[in-house]
C-alpha cells in the first residue's frame, strides 16, 4: 500500500511540475554561458564575464588554445551565440598545485565565471541546460572513460551528477558510444539517471533540474532543435555540497589501479574536442523549466 501511495504522490509531483514548462527561454537566469557571436577564442583569455580564463586545462596552456568556436553550427538555445568547442591534446595535463600533476588524466573544461563554488547556482531548484555533440574531426577513443558535464562538489569529495561516455571504469559497458548520466558518485551503486546513444551529426540537448533542498534530480532531453521533453520523474540523488560545473573533455586514463589520477595511462597523439552549445542555468524555483526558444 505503501509503495503505491507513495508512487501516487510521485506522479502528481511530476504533473504538477509538468503543467509550469515553458515553451519558450523564459525563466529567470542564473548564469549564461551562451558564447557570444562576437568572441573569438583569444577572448576567452581576458575577464570575458562567461568563463573563468584561468581553469581548467594543462600547464603552458591558456583557455583560448584549447578552445575552437564553432559560428557554422547552431544548438536548440543559442539565439545571437555560438557554440564552442573543447579540445584535449598530449599537453593537456591539468597540475591544480606543484604536487598535483594529473598526469593520469588529460583533461580541459570550461568553468563559469560567476559559479565560485558557493554561489546561488547551486542552491534552491535550478536546472542547467547544455548540448553536446561529437566532433568526426577530433573522435574520441572510446575505449576510455569521458567526463563531458558535472558538478563538483565544493569540497573536491564527489560529483553529484555527471554525463559519461566511452568505457565506463568499474563496469561492463555494453555500449560505449553511449552518453550515461550519472547521479552522485559517492553512491553504491552510482544512479544511472538517463542514457542514450551518443549519435554524430547531431546536438544532444540536456535540462537537468537540481533541487538542492529536497536532494533529488530530473531530466530533460531532445536532439537538435525539438523541444525538450521530460525522460524521467523527480528522483532521489543526492546534490548537497555546492561546487562548480564543467564543461569539456576529462579523459580518465587506463590500468591506473588505486591512483588513476596520477598513474592512468594515455596513449600519445591525442587530438579530440567536443562541442558545446546554449549553457545557461535557470531558477526553477516557481517550476519554471525552458523547453525551447
Amino acid at each position: 500500500m505503501y509503495s503505491i501511495m507513495a508512487s501516487y504522490y510521485s506522479l502528481l509531483s511530476f504533473l504538477v511540475m509538468a503543467a509550469t514548462l515553458v515553451v519558450s527561454q523564459q525563466c529567470d537566469l542564473q548564469f549564461d554561458g551562451r558564447v557570444p557571436s562576437d568572441f573569438s577564442a583569444a577572448t576567452l583569455n581576458t575577464d570575458n564575464g562567461v568563463f573563468d580564463p584561468n581553469n581548467v586545462f594543462g600547464q603552458g596552456l591558456d583557455l583560448g588554445s584549447v578552445v575552437q568556436i564553432q559560428d557554422s553550427l547552431s544548438s536548440l538555445f543559442d539565439v545571437g551565440t555560438i557554440p564552442i568547442e573543447v579540445t584535449i591534446s598530449d599537453d593537456s595535463i591539468f597540475a591544480p598545485s606543484a604536487d598535483n600533476v594529473q598526469t593520469g588524466f588529460r583533461r580541459a573544461e570550461l568553468l563559469i565565471a560567476s559559479n565560485d563554488g558557493t554561489d546561488a547556482s547551486t542552491t534552491g531548484v535550478k536546472t542547467l541546460h547544455f548540448s553536446v555533440m561529437k566532433d568526426a574531426n577530433r573522435p574520441l577513443n572510446l575505449t576510455h572513460e569521458y567526463q563531458l558535464v558535472f558538478l563538483e562538489s565544493n569540497d573536491f569529495s564527489t560529483n553529484q551528477f555527471v554525463l559519461k561516455t566511452g568505457t565506463i571504469l568499474g563496469t561492463d559497458t555494453a555500449d560505449p558510444d553511449t552518453l550515461q548520466l550519472f547521479g552522485n558518485v559517492n553512491a553504491n551503486p552510482a544512479q544511472i539517471l538517463f542514457s542514450t546513444p551518443f549519435t554524430e551529426d547531431v546536438f544532444h540537448n540536456f535540462a537537468v533540474t537540481l533541487d538542492f533542498d529536497a536532494l533529488t534530480t530530473q531530466v530533460f532531453y531532445s536532439q537538435d532543435t525539438d523541444a525538450l521533453v521530460a525522460q524521467t520523474e523527480t528522483l532521489a540523488n543526492d546534490v548537497s555540497g555546492q561546487g562548480q560545473f564543467h564543461f569539456g573533455v576529462l579523459k580518465k586514463g587506463l590500468n591506473g589501479g588505486d591512483d588513476i589520477v596520477k598513474n592512468g595511462e594515455q596513449e600519445q597523439g591525442i587530438d579530440e574536442g567536443i562541442v558545446f552549445g546554449g549553457i545557461f542555468e535557470e531558477d526553477s524555483s516557481s517550476g519554471c523549466i525552458s523547453l525551447s526558444v
